[in-house]
């Protein structure tokens, strides 16, 4: 999400992009299971007119993140951005 973002020219250093993530587990033939993940980010300080590119690079975020990309089969993921 960093990279998306700092290729915006939006600053994602130093704090200004944070993230919290939670999920889902089931008992699924008695292993714990996770299914989903929650995760969200925190964007500090973001210019109003750099508001819309951070929303584009955080839609195209999930597509292009290797961790994302290796789980999505089995594991359902949201993300959500939220200007602080």
């Amino acid at each position: 999400m960093g990279g998306g973002l700092e290729a915006a020219e939006i600053d994602a250093s130093g704090g200004t992009l944070t993230s919290s993530a939670e999920g889902d587990v089931i008992l699924e033939d008695k292993v714990l299971v996770i299914k989903r993940i929650r995760v969200r980010y925190q964007l500090a300080g973001c210019p109003d007119e750099k508001r819309e590119a951070a929303e584009r690079a955080h839609s195209f975020h999930a597509a292009r993140c290797p961790v994302a990309k290796s789980i999505a089969s089995s594991i359902e993921i949201t993300t959500q951005l939220d200007f602080v």
